[in-house]
């Protein structure tokens, strides 16, 4: 079992970056596994609690602003042959944008489901003391003239924790993106500091500064396996799909209800009738010629395009279509339940 201390500074990273999932993803899964366990200092519960919605808006304001920029370039400079298909692909992903930002959403919530499982290190007076110390002695993190009391109580939290649990065969792993302020001044950044040295003075206790190389170090069979279980991308549907799907759900919808108007019909229970014969009162128990023979050639039409052996349903899957239109409707701004067709 490894304990791993993860830095604000990577949650906020894996929070904002569209491969946030898959790091997700491998978390879970070492967890599981009992390969790790995490520790979380107080203080990056608290710093990620004060960035979580700074991170959501600038992933969203990010991809909107890139693409607004692609999209004025195209229509400024593109092909007149290409031009038209290009933004019929931008409208596409424009309709995405609100689901690509929301990601960010998505990944927050899914790390703060990983800090319950977390063992929490309280900030203790002592803790408090060793990190004021550091800075008097202007000792990494306070070499670079900024205040960095929130780094150093991270740090001292570990080398505390470390301390306290020497006799334990656990190993433990300091991770984290912030080079500049922990990693070796001039020289290979992936080695802590020369202020850091105490602390990581042996393979039970080792710094990282790419998650994935640290989990590798753990158990690389186990990264292979979950990266092949996961190797596929969730993307969210264009609209132009989304319209092709709701219109085809509307027309088989509407050829089985054809269908049942058609044995209504036969059986009696709905009579045609002449235009001027038409009453709003029985509106329910008759149809208009005319339009009787305009829907009998529609749903010809729709047995060529689907084929008649492909239009036949039982009431589960029935429903099941229904339902589909239902969330496509909704999907595009539509309430719920509008079965329209």
């Amino acid at each position: 079992m490894i304990k791993i201390l993860i830095d604000t500074c990577v949650w906020l990273d894996i929070a904002k970056t569209d491969k946030g999932e898959k790091i997700i993803n491998l978390l879970e899964e070492f967890i599981k596994e009992e390969e790790i366990s995490l520790l979380i200092p107080e203080i990056i519960l608290t710093e990620f609690n004060r960035n979580k919605e700074r991170i959501e808006s600038e992933a969203k304001k990010s991809v909107t602003s890139h693409f607004k920029k692609v999209r004025e370039l195209v229509f400024t400079y593109g092909n007149k042959e290409t031009k038209n298909n290009i933004l019929a692909e931008l409208n596409n992903i424009d309709y995405k944008i609100p689901v690509i930002g929301d990601m960010a959403h998505y990944s927050i919530s899914r790390i703060e489901e990983l800090f319950y499982q977390a063992e929490i290190i309280n900030i203790t007076n002592e803790i408090k003391l060793r990190a004021t110390q550091r800075a008097l002695d202007k000792k990494a993190l306070f070499h670079l003239s900024k205040n960095s009391m929130g780094d150093a109580l991270i740090i001292e939290s570990y080398l505390d924790y470390k301390i306290k649990n020497s006799a334990q065969e656990f190993g433990l792993i300091f991770m984290t993106h912030n080079k500049n302020d922990f990693s070796l001044k001039n020289g290979n950044q992936k080695e802590p500091h020369e202020d850091f040295k105490e602390i990581f003075d042996s393979p039970k206790s080792q710094y990282f500064i790419n998650l994935t190389e640290a989990l590798n170090s753990i158990n690389s069979e186990l990264i292979d396996e979950v990266e092949f279980d996961n190797d596929w991308e969730l993307e969210p549907r264009g609209i132009t799909e989304i319209w092709k799907s709701e219109k085809e759900l509307e027309e088989k919808i509407w050829y089985n209800r054809h269908q049942i108007r058609s044995e209504k019909i036969n059986n009696g229970q709905i009579k045609i009738i002449e235009m001027n014969q038409f009453n709003i009162s029985n509106a329910n128990s008759t149809i208009i010629n005319e339009i009787w023979e305009g829907a009998k050639k529609s749903a010809l039409i729709v047995e060529e395009k689907y084929g008649k052996e492909n239009l036949i349903w039982d009431d589960f899957e029935w429903g099941m279509l229904n339902g589909k239109l239902s969330a496509l409707r909704w999907v595009t701004g539509e309430e719920w339940d509008n079965l329209d067709t």
